[in-house]
């Protein structure tokens, strides 16, 4: 479908003038950043939307569009099909006008969010394991019921009241601003902020920044028209978006400068930068916008004593997920590089090894013994920068030492690290395989199920990262006879997969 190449700026304008948000939402601090602009060379700044009574920028849009409603409207309650913070917006804001709210919410959902949202008095009904079947089940209901719907993006009140966030920068800034970054998942936000700051101050940069794996805006900005993506990854679950909006889309083609995307990696690091300067620590949507002015700082070289804002969209972060954004936040920065490292199977081999490295900090070291001739290890390295990290597998090769970088190695970080000296010669055609399923009880009994008798599982490695779907490593018994077969049967599983066979982690420390 082609969008409208314009939008009316005027009432958009007019619209956030005249929000509703202040009965609610806080007017957050434009907080600067110390740390990150020391390193950065350039003025950051932090709109601190975490802030918020629900922790989030969401409560401005979603009051504004309940707080319009007519009497007859609001007799009738208010609906919203959500996962996260739209369904604590509109929780919260049906709690002070007094009106009944239902919230359609995935069984996929962490139950700190359901329970947050029955504190807040909003009747919750679970339903399907993805947004998309919640928001079928959702507009059932509002048939059934007439029930008024509350968008989460592509909505003219929504997104005039999230344009208040840019109404506040602008007047936070005092005109010393240069550039602004905001997360996007369906584009209310952006929409609001670009609309209204562009409107005043065109010469202000609008970036968007979204994950590499949802990138929606991004392709239906290049199409110039939307895209649906196939498939979302769901780290940063708060734009985890397969379309943007109708309503949305043109406004973000009138005024967004661009989009820059980014890898999970980053979006931890930028967590940790945050709490760095802040104490406070972001969701992994929250941290987006600071991932991107990082990324967006590098690739520009800016010349120094420019003013970068950047939002924080939003800190319902679930404790157990610390753990993985740790892990990973080291790798974001370019602080750690992760080598597979052959060596000579032999005394002193190691510390010969260590002598190599010098002063570096080692940290991380995996290693079982495999063979008599050869051993393979998984090693973390403490480093400045890429460029560092590239010039330590350099040194490593030149001293004689086979070394394979897997930085970026998705496999390698989530599953391999963890399992290193599984080599298996007993092993006979082995497939290896990368699923993501729903995150729920008994999820992974029914992923096994699923999975059958069929093929004997020859490895299987599963982690919970305290995000709403599971990751698994599983690898099959599988003849060649039947090879077609069996990747037709991963095709009707229902899981998206990744084959692995050919991964240099699996053939280092699995295969």
């Amino acid at each position: 479908m082609i969008v409208p190449a314009t939008a009316d700026l005027t009432q958009l304008l007019h619209d956030v003038l005249t929000s509703r948000v202040y009965d609610v939402a806080r007017e957050t601090p434009l907080d600067p950043a110390p740390r990150l602009s020391v390193r950065l060379g350039q003025q950051v700044l932090f709109k601190r939307e975490d802030l918020q009574p629900v922790f989030s920028f969401k409560l401005r849009g979603a009051y504004n569009k309940i707080a319009h409603l007519t009497e007859a409207e609001r007799a009738r309650g208010v609906i919203a099909a959500s996962a996260g913070n739209h369904a604590q917006g509109v929780a919260y804001s049906a709690r002070q006008l007094g009106l009944r709210a239902t919230i359609v919410m995935p069984q996929t959902t962490p139950q700190i969010k359901v329970d947050a949202v029955r504190a807040l008095g909003a009747e919750v009904v679970l339903v399907g394991d993805s947004y998309s079947e919640a928001q079928a089940h959702c507009d059932t209901l509002i048939a059934q019921t007439g029930m008024s719907f509350v968008h989460p993006f592509d909505d003219p009140l929504v997104i005039a009241g999230q344009g208040t966030v840019g109404a506040e920068i602008l007047r936070h800034s005092q005109d010393h601003l240069s550039a602004v970054f905001v997360p996007v998942g369906g584009g209310g936000l952006i929409a609001g902020i670009a609309g209204y700051i562009k409107a005043l101050r065109p010469d202000v940069r609008i970036i968007g920044v979204e994950p590499y794996e949802a990138d929606a805006m991004y392709q239906s900005l290049k199409a110039r028209t939307r895209v649906k993506l196939d498939h979302v990854g769901i780290f940063a679950d708060g734009v985890a978006v397969r379309e943007v909006g109708t309503r949305t889309l043109p406004i973000a083609m009138q005024t967004v400068d661009e989009v820059v995307r980014v890898s999970n990696d980053e979006i931890c690091a930028a967590i940790k930068d945050i709490f760095d300067d802040t104490r406070s620590i972001m969701e992994p949507a929250g941290a987006l916008a600071v991932a991107g002015l990082k990324t967006w700082a590098a690739r520009e070289g800016t010349p120094p004593g420019q003013t970068l804002a950047a939002v924080l969209s939003g800190a319902n972060m679930n404790f157990d997920r610390l753990r993985f954004v740790a892990e990973r936040a080291e790798v974001g920065e370019a602080r750690e590089a992760l080598l597979a490292i052959s060596l000579p199977e032999r005394p002193g081999s190691f510390r010969a090894f260590c002598a190599v490295l010098g002063r570096r900090v080692v940290t991380e070291f995996n290693y079982r013994l495999s063979g008599r001739e050869q051993a393979h290890i998984f090693v973390g390295i403490a480093t400045q920068s890429r460029k560092d990290g590239t010039a330590l597998a350099a040194q490593l090769t030149a001293a004689g030492y086979q070394a394979t970088d897997l930085t970026d190695n998705e496999m390698a970080k989530l599953h391999v690290r963890h399992m290193v000296g599984g080599h298996a010669p007993g092993v006979r055609n082995e497939r290896l395989c990368r699923f993501e399923f729903p995150e729920r009880p008994g999820a992974l009994t029914q992923f096994l199920e699923k999975l059958g008798g069929r093929w004997n599982i020859s490895l299987f490695h599963y982690r919970n990262h305290g995000a709403d779907f599971g990751r698994v490593l599983a690898g099959f018994e599988v003849g060649d006879d039947d090879l077609a077969t069996f990747r037709a049967f991963l095709d009707e599983l229902g899981y998206p997969y990744t084959s692995e066979h050919e991964n240099p982690a699996y053939q280092f420390f699995l295969g």
